[in-house]
């Protein structure tokens, strides 16, 4: 298997056919260096991530920026909390529906593997059946007193106004509010991945890009019938990462800009002459396009400080530091790319 992997020296930047324009929504799309960087960069991180599993060889030349920086993988199943959703929430313990959805809406309002073991160490398996609201909302109450965090900083996940006293209390009755109006249901008999998306959004502080990557972690289930290729929420970063590859003419048609790239992944992979294999050959899906136009959106500052997005950050805040937790692989069965 190795061996299929190994690629043969890139070839010189400006050995490169350049890209062509791209047409888009009816708009012709003019690519930036940026645009060809996005590529160079999932293919070496790509490398990295592989290499770590044994899959393949590690990169023959180490990107300075990569091996001082911290990004996510380039298939966002692939990252140590989506790894930890898929193994220990949404494919562990009672599988029905009803439980599946509210494990993994309990696990993501947080997005922190500490607190869901806070929450089993005290609780034991937490369970929709079992519900207690003070249980739950005393564990995190006591974290919460003794300093401990319990949000991850991945992204915002503002509290809906719901009586609570605390963040977390709110929350819990976001959770609440869900289950008892039926959206476990509603979101699994959707007619299409945004209709299920619609669902989400209906609720308080649940926005465009909360709603959606909840329901990208719902869709990991075994019992959710949709495509990540069949819809697409752009978010704030991918949007800074998207002006950088298009400039200001790609803003307002993000959605189909991303669709763009993962329908021409590999056109663009064999012009530069990367060997990209995708995840056990599952190739790049929406959502993970969308995520690496974040990640290249933070790689540019320092590559390309001279190509402005959105934001105008320079800087790249987060900085590599080794993990010694060992490395998952495992995927929605459904996917067929376990081993």
């Amino acid at each position: 298997m190795v061996s299929m992997l190994q690629a043969p020296p890139p070839p010189r930047v400006e050995d490169c056919e350049p890209p062509a324009a791209a047409r888009i929504a009816g708009r012709t799309l003019q690519p930036t260096p940026v645009f060809d960087t996005y590529w160079r960069f999932a293919a070496a991180r790509q490398q990295v991530y592989l290499a770590r599993l044994g899959e393949a060889p590690p990169p023959a030349r180490q990107d300075p920026v990569l091996a001082q920086h911290r990004f996510t993988n380039c298939f966002r199943a692939a990252d140590r909390v989506s790894q930890y959703l898929i193994g220990q929430v949404s494919y562990r313990g009672d599988q029905e529906w009803c439980e599946v959805f509210f494990r993994t809406l309990l696990f993501k309002v947080f997005n922190k593997i500490q607190t869901w073991q806070l929450l089993e160490e005290h609780l034991g398996e937490v369970t929709w059946s079992g519900y207690g609201f003070q249980a739950l909302d005393r564990v995190l109450s006591e974290a919460f007193a003794a300093g401990e965090r319990l949000y991850s900083a991945a992204y915002i996940t503002p509290p809906p106004a719901l009586g609570g006293q605390r963040k977390h209390s709110n929350h819990l009755r976001l959770i609440e509010l869900m289950m008892d109006q039926g959206a476990p249901e509603r979101v699994q008999q959707s007619a299409s991945m945004r209709e299920a998306y619609e669902v989400l959004l209906g609720f308080p502080a649940v926005g465009p890009f909360l709603a959606y990557q909840y329901l990208i972690d719902l869709n990991y289930a075994a019992q959710m019938p949709f495509s990540e290729m069949d819809f697409v929420v752009p978010g704030p970063g991918a949007r800074d990462g998207i002006r950088k590859c298009f400039g200001p003419a790609a803003d307002g048609v993000e959605a189909e800009v991303i669709r763009y790239m993962a329908d021409t992944q590999q056109e663009h992979f064999h012009r530069l002459g990367l060997q990209f294999t995708g995840l056990r050959s599952r190739p790049l899906q929406l959502i993970d396009c969308q995520n690496l136009f974040c990640e290249v959106d933070k790689y540019a500052r320092v590559v390309h400080p001279e190509v402005v997005g959105i934001s105008g950050r320079s800087r790249i805040k987060q900085l590599y530091r080794a993990d010694t937790t060992p490395l998952t692989a495992w995927f929605p069965p459904k996917w067929g790319v376990n081993t």
